[in-house]
């Protein structure tokens, strides 16, 4: 309740009981057993009341037995009748026990005006007017009656904001005949109790009666009235809300922001004066003034950062939307030039009309400084919320500028007290909730009969409408962005990355796993989540367990079984804890290439929903899978040798630099070998180049294992080997050197079955021999073919000499 309200209440609370008090001081009766009969028959009378429509108020036939009082009984006496029967009124039988200022203000205001219409009774009634009886009654009837309603029309229109005259005429005017009926009824029991005894005046009971139940008929039509244009309006604004709340679901706005806007807006207006057309226009309004946003892509309303100058302009269209949709509405009230001004700023620089000052209507002024309000202080997909206080001081910044500065100053000054209303309004609220009920079996333990994707969500799940349309906005927009991420790059990692990290926005889930089919069995590629231990270690055989049925069949399964997949670990102590599995083929152009699953802890989690999510962008994951398989095999052929699994020459070179940079900074030495096997052409001359290869392998293989793990073991093409040992100098090197000779007589005698094989070595050293790779490797070179140069001397040696030894052997 307003200050001016308190005041005006505590100001005819002390007049009316001060007249009271004051005549009751001076009382007189002609006849008590008369009096004392009226009174009783009055007391009984003020049960007979009737509710009254559009305020939380009774009537009763009370104002005939005051208006008799006034005419026929002393003032004392008809004062102590009046208050008497008002206090009755308000207390007697009422639907809702009323607060004790409400009974005195009542109390108060009826002395009041049964003491101005009793004065001007006397008033009238003086001999130099010459008037009637009958237009005597008839002015005290009418003085009465203003003085009877004004004083609670006032209250109301305090209380509510609201003008005195509007709640005056629609509260109470339409019973101003009543009083005049009452007026003649009085007359007639005056008379009657003149000229045939005060007796006879209680025969006008049964009009009284009448009276009574014609009010009653006549307020129950009323009230029927009234109740149907209530739910009217009611389902017309609740239309109005829905709709609404559909539109701003697509956007990342609230129903919060929508009744805060309203409340605001509304709270404002009242204050402004604001008439009850204007009102409802900008309750409308508030809930509909971005409804033009219907027009604007969705990849502009959710875009993240600052808006382009194309895509401002673009954004500026949907004021000038919003209008023209409403305007098809036909409101009976002005909501479309609100809607559309509802960007204009006070000094012209607003959009689409340019308007400036007093040309904006005031209910876009209203909303323009609210909206702006809330919105500062709300969460955004490009910033975060300002604290309300901050957000304010923003708003008061562009007073003047952008907003109403009286708009503005009632809002500096309301905004903490229109808040908590707000909030009060917000937790009073209820939201329409819509059941989805889905009949159909649970999916058995290991999931293969759901392939289908039968299995659901739970058959009591409950979805809330405005979650179901922002989902739809949340699921486009993420799609879209898989879409595009997936595209983006030709790295497996990173492609399943992403993808992992963008499909836990839509689908949640506890693990994930995406398996990539190598030969006959299915291998993780990319694991996240709980278990990933235990996931990261499997290699499911084909056709067998989950995600092996479902490569072996290309069928989905919806809430299988997880733990079937670990079951091929071998290891009864190994087991997921997971209870739910979503998995899908991934076909390539050449069949299945893999399988994407989903794990959740709880059993039957996910649903048919999430199927489909799952196989509307599977086609996309596995095009960008195959093409991520296919650059890596590519980028591992430029840099691997593909007969001995071994880096080539250029990943050599790339390698020996990046060694050799280290050594600079860490003033490190290293060893470069060049290993060349010797007679390896009478190998491929003898028994084949299949074979020849075998005897490469087997070196490279042997290399490997020879080595320390840190040394890189590279072909440089044909039969010639290069070894770089970081750390090793000039002394560690004959200990390296021995244990790499025996490698190609232990490999020619593996496959050949024979020693046919020896290998020669040159060696570089870092920084004595060279300080970047070309000069380590000619220098390995030519160290190298000096050792094979002595290799093929020992060997013609031995042949020499085998030649003469060979005939004396067979003499």
């Amino acid at each position: 309740m307003s200050l001016k309200a308190k005041l005006y209440i505590s100001l005819i609370t002390l007049l009316g009981f001060s007249l009271l008090v004051t005549e009751l001081a001076t009382w007189s009766s002609g006849d008590l057993v008369r009096y004392a009969c009226y009174f009783a028959i009055a007391l009984i009378g003020s049960r007979l009341k009737v509710q009254l429509p559009s305020i939380t108020g009774t009537m009763s036939v009370n104002f005939l037995f005051i208006l008799f009082g006034i005419v026929a009984l002393t003032l004392p006496e008809t004062l102590l009748m009046a208050c008497v029967l008002i206090a009755s009124q308000c207390i007697w039988h009422a639907r809702r026990r009323p607060e004790p200022v409400q009974v005195l203000f009542n109390v108060a205001a009826v002395a009041i005006a049964t003491t101005g219409a009793y004065e001007a009774r006397l008033l009238f009634s003086l001999p130099r007017f010459h008037l009637d009886f009958a237009i005597v009654l008839l002015g005290v009837s009418i003085v009465f009656f203003v003085l009877n309603t004004l004083p609670v029309a006032v209250v109301i229109a305090l209380t509510e904001n609201k003008p005195v005259k509007s709640v005056w005429s629609e509260c109470y005017f339409w019973s101003f005949p009543y009083y005049l009926v009452g007026a003649v009824v009085a007359g007639a029991m005056s008379a009657s109790s003149r000229y045939f005894g005060w007796q006879t005046s209680l025969l006008i009971i049964p009009v009284v009666y009448l009276i009574y139940r014609s009010y009653g008929l006549y307020f129950g039509r009323l009230e029927a009235e009234k109740k149907h244009a209530e739910e009217m309006a009611s389902l017309h604004l609740r239309t109005i809300e829905a709709l609404a709340l559909a539109i701003e679901a697509k956007d990342h706005t609230t129903h919060e922001h929508l009744e805060r806007v309203q409340v605001y807006a509304l709270e404002i207006g009242k204050e402004l004066g604001l008439g009850q057309e204007d009102l409802e226009a900008l309750r409308a309004a508030s809930l509909l003034h971005d409804i033009g946003k219907l027009a604007v892509p969705e990849h502009i309303i959710s875009k993240p950062g600052r808006l382009t100058p194309e895509e401002f302009d673009k954004m500026k269209i949907h004021p000038v939307v919003g209008a023209e949709i409403l305007e098809r509405v036909r409101f009976p009230y002005p909501v479309a030039p609100m809607v559309r001004s509802h960007h204009e700023k006070w000094d012209g620089t607003g959009y689409p009309d340019g308007l400036r000052g007093e040309q904006i209507p005031i209910g876009a002024r209203i909303l323009a400084a609210v909206d702006c309000l809330d919105a500062l202080a709300s969460d955004r997909q490009y910033r975060r919320a300002l604290p309300l206080e901050e957000a304010m001081q923003k708003v008061v910044a562009e007073s003047g500028k952008s907003f109403d500065p009286r708009v503005v100053e009632i809002l500096q000054r309301r905004y903490i007290e229109l808040e908590q209303m707000a909030k009060a309004a917000s937790q009073e609220s209820t939201k329409a909730a819509m059941e989805i009920k889905i009949n159909g079996d649970h999916a058995p333990a290991a999931g293969f009969e759901a392939s289908g994707g039968d299995a659901a969500a739970s058959p009591n799940s409950k979805l809330d409408f405005l979650e179901s349309i922002a989902a739809a906005r949340h699921e486009v927009q993420a799609l879209f962005e898989i879409a595009q991420d997936l595209g983006n790059s030709l790295s497996l990692d990173e492609t399943l990355s992403v993808l992992g990290a963008r499909l836990r926005r839509i689908i949640p889930c506890d693990a994930m796993a995406i398996y990539i089919k190598r030969g006959d069995v299915l291998a993780p590629e990319y694991v996240m989540g709980d278990d990933f231990r235990l996931f990261a270690s499997l290699e499911i055989p084909m056709g067998e367990g989950l995600s092996g049925w479902v490569a072996e069949n290309s069928k989905p399964i919806i809430n299988g079984n997880p733990s079937v997949e670990p079951a091929y670990l071998k290891d009864p102590n190994k087991f997921s804890r997971l209870r739910s599995a979503l998995a899908v083929p991934l076909e390539g152009v050449h069949g299945v290439l893999g399988v994407l699953a989903l794990y959740k802890a709880e059993k039957d989690a996910f649903t048919k929903d999430h199927l489909r999510i799952l196989l509307a962008i599977s086609a996309k994951v596995a095009l960008s899978v195959e093409n991520a398989l296919r650059y890596r095999e590519a980028e591992t052929s430029a840099t691997m040798d593909f007969l001995t699994g071994l880096p080539n020459a250029r990943s050599l070179f790339l390698h020996l630099d990046s060694e050799l940079a280290r050594c600079r900074r860490t003033r490190t030495p290293l060893t470069l070998l060049v290993c060349d096997l010797d007679r390896f052409k009478q190998v491929n001359d003898r028994f084949g180049h299949l074979e020849g290869d075998r005897v490469l392998r087997a070196v490279a293989s042997k290399l490997r294992e020879c080595c320390r793990e840190y040394d890189y073991v590279a072909r440089m093409g044909g039969d010639e080997f290069v070894v770089v040992m970081p750390g090793a100098g000039p002394d560690s090197s004959p200990a390296g050197t021995d244990r790499l000779r025996g490698i190609a007589a232990r490999a020619g005698a593996e496959v050949c079955g024979a020693d046919w094989l020896d290998i020669s070595i040159g060696q570089a050293f870092y920084p004595i021999d060279g300080s970047d790779a070309e000069e380590l490797l000619a220098e390995a070179d030519r160290r190298l073919y000096k050792t094979k140069e002595h290799h093929r001397r020992n060997a013609a040696r031995c042949e020499e000499l085998w030649s003469l030894i060979e005939p004396l052997r067979v003499h």
